[in-house]
């Protein structure tokens, strides 16, 4: 007969093979996270990271469709009432029971004021619990996308944010401190670890997930790297295994180095250039007692003078495509009838900076990221230099993603470079809080040069209602067509997105440019 013991050691034996090995998977992009708090900062990298630990009601499977996440079951009794079955036995990572108060009183963090997910949340006109795991949300009018604005508005403890004293959000452009900037409580597949900003953040698989993971990544270290050269020699002496952003310029080598893959794929992302329509005079100008940009025939004279082919040639190396409006291609609403740039004519922007009043141009200055979009510097660089053969000095002032977008959030420019993928992957989203007029309830959240247009104001609140698939889209390119002759902004292109990573990985390459971790599977 067998002893205890041996008996012990041979059924450890035998569980071996089930258990399956600890990968840690490291990664790097030129920027930092920029705050834990998940209603705080609107941001695509924030939201990654957000996205591993917080969860929604609902996400966005492998094959881009909406997919159950804390809510199994949902239905729409009338145009304006929507009810939610959430999902049970769903535990916080402090072991707390995630119920419907816990809904309520997330959807109504995120719309607070100082929150940046106001337009996930706008049109929403109550929330209130109906049973320990059903809510119900109720809209001011019928909502066409009240479903993907929910992807995006991540889910939070009211036990936990109670306890610390973070019941509203962190005031972004304030730099608050919060308990929420540098700890978090979510329900998703991992655990923040260690958070040092601009050095390291660290995550840890939830080992009571209620979802069986896809890939095989235990741990999660993502480490901000600015300098592209420094994170792809990082990745090929193997210190990394995935880098986000490699530079166009380096794509070559990576394809062609053993141990190396890349995929790629467009992102939904528009990088476009703003400008201040809204004061009288310039905060950073040589003109003063008048805004030149205020004038349409400044904004086509800008618009004209920069050449999309050189950029995406010669900067972006082929990795973009050129666009005329603010909502990708492959977003929801999207018109190529609409999507017709004007042509390169440096003659008629000089003709036209006369016309308005400026036959020797003016001075302003050109607020632009060094480490937040592919190669983000060194295009403003070349907007300045197209934009001085028309005698329009562009003065660069290049920083990092932090104090760019928190100078950005208080309007604190005259002339600046910006991208946005819609969240919600629909262009209702990009028209209202880039197009609208500033208002409430996320109209005109990220309008930073104050762009507006009464006529185009009546239009984007009628896209926010209406039902009709094909009035919808009507509606839509009408709004991007009004947008185009104003030249209430000069958008630029799409980015082409190529992920560098070790050989042997697999990942799902999402148009958002997020890298999802527990889909990953490491060799």
């Amino acid at each position: 007969m067998m002893r205890p013991a041996a008996l012990a050691c041979l059924f450890a034996a035998l569980l071996l093979p089930l258990v399956v090995a600890a990968k840690t998977l490291r990664w790097s992009s030129q920027g930092d996270v920029s705050t834990m708090d998940p209603h705080s900062f609107n941001e695509a990298l924030n939201n990654n990271i957000s996205l591993l630990i917080y969860e929604p009601l609902v996400y966005r499977d492998k094959q881009f469709k909406i997919d159950p996440e804390l809510a199994i079951a949902w239905s729409q009794p009338s145009p304006t009432l929507w009810r939610f079955e959430l999902r049970p036995g769903v535990r916080f990572h402090d072991g707390t029971p995630f119920t419907a108060e816990d809904v309520v009183f997330s959807i109504e963090r995120a719309q607070a004021p100082n929150s940046g997910y106001k337009a996930e949340t706008a049109g929403i006109a109550g929330v209130r619990k109906t049973g320990e795991l059903t809510v119900e949300i109720t809209t001011a009018g019928p909502n066409p996308v009240l479903l993907q604005q929910l992807t995006n508005l991540r889910i939070m403890s009211k036990e936990w944010a109670e306890k610390h004293g973070v019941t509203k959000p962190q005031s972004f452009k304030d730099k608050e401190e919060t308990f929420a900037v540098r700890n978090t409580n979510g329900t998703g597949p991992y655990m923040l670890k260690v958070r040092e900003a601009d050095v390291k953040t660290v995550l840890v698989e939830n080992p009571d997930w209620w979802r069986k993971r896809d890939g095989n990544v235990t741990e999660m270290v993502y480490l901000p790297i600015k300098s592209a050269a420094t994170r792809v020699a990082a990745l090929l002496s193997g210190e990394l295994d995935f880098v986000l952003d490699p530079p166009p310029q380096d794509l070559d080598r990576l394809l062609t180095t053993p141990g190396i893959q890349v995929v790629e794929g467009p992102e939904f992302r528009v990088i476009y250039l703003g400008l201040d329509q809204f004061r009288d005079e310039l905060l950073y100008s040589n003109v003063k007692g008048k805004n030149p940009f205020k004038d349409l025939r400044v904004r086509q004279a800008i618009y004209q003078a920069i050449d999309i082919e050189a950029i995406r040639a010669k900067v972006m190396r082929g990795q973009s495509v050129p666009v005329a409006v603010l909502v990708g291609r492959g977003v929801a609403g999207y018109s190529a009838a609409v999507d017709k740039r004007p042509p390169l004519d440096r003659e008629k922007a000089r003709t036209l900076l006369a016309e308005a009043g400026y036959p020797d141009g003016f001075e302003v200055t050109l607020d632009c990221p060094n480490n937040r979009y592919i190669n983000d510097e060194q295009i403003c660089q070349a907007v300045s230099a197209m934009l001085a053969q028309i005698g329009v000095t562009a003065r660069l002032n290049a920083m990092p993603r932090a104090p760019f977008f928190a100078k950005l959030d208080k309007r604190d420019t005259s002339f600046y470079l910006m991208g946005w993928t819609p969240p919600t992957y629909d262009a209702l989203n990009v028209l209202q809080v880039h197009a609208h007029t500033p208002g409430s309830g996320g109209d005109g959240d990220y309008n930073r040069g104050g762009y507006s247009n009464p006529k185009l104001d009546g239009i984007i609140d009628q896209i926010k209602v209406e039902l009709d698939h094909t009035k919808r889209n009507a509606l839509i390119a009408e709004a991007l067509a009004i947008v185009n002759a104003d030249v209430g902004y000069v958008p630029l292109h799409q980015q082409i997105i190529p992920w560098a990573m070790r050989a042997g990985m697999k990942v799902v390459h999402h148009p958002s440019n997020q890298l999802i971790v527990h889909w990953v599977e490491m060799p």
